[in-house]
C-alpha cells in the first residue's frame, strides 16, 4: 500500500507527467498535488475538472446505467487529463487527475500505471 505522497511521486514518474492530485469530488478540493509550474495550477486545474466527473457521473444516474467510471479522458492540443475515481472503500468521493505533455506521453502506459496506483492508495 502506498501512502498519498507515494502515489503521487510514482505518478510524476510516468513520462510526459505535468501534474497530478488527489482530489475530494463533493468539494473540488485538492487533498494532495504535486508538479504542475509554469503557469499550470494543478488546483485549480483539479477543482474545474471536479466539475467533468459529476457531468459524467449525472449522465450515467440519468440513463439508468449501473456502472462506475473508470476513467475519464479530456484530449487537448498538446495534454492529456485523466480522471480516475478511487474505488477502494476508504477512497469514497475522491479521484486521481492526471496532466500529461501529450508528446511526451504513452497513454496506454499512463492509464495502466494510474490503475495500479488507484489499487495501492492508501487513504
Amino acid at each position: 500500500m502506498a501512502d498519498m505522497d507515494v502515489a503521487l511521486k510514482d505518478a510524476l514518474q510516468l513520462e510526459g507527467a505535468l501534474a497530478v492530485a488527489i482530489v475530494d469530488w463533493t468539494s473540488g478540493m485538492a487533498l494532495a498535488t504535486a508538479g504542475g509550474g509554469f503557469g499550470f495550477d494543478v488546483s485549480v486545474a483539479a477543482a474545474a475538472n471536479t466539475e467533468v466527473l459529476r457531468a459524467k457521473l449525472r449522465t450515467l444516474e440519468m440513463l439508468g446505467l449501473r456502472e462506475g467510471v473508470e476513467d475519464i479522458l479530456v484530449t487537448l492540443d498538446s495534454q492529456y487529463h485523466l480522471l480516475r475515481p478511487i474505488t477502494a472503500p476508504d477512497g469514497g468521493g475522491l479521484f486521481l487527475y492526471l496532466a500529461l505533455n501529450r508528446d511526451r506521453a504513452n497513454l496506454a502506459m499512463a492509464r495502466h500505471k494510474l490503475r495500479i496506483i488507484e489499487k495501492q492508495l492508501e487513504i
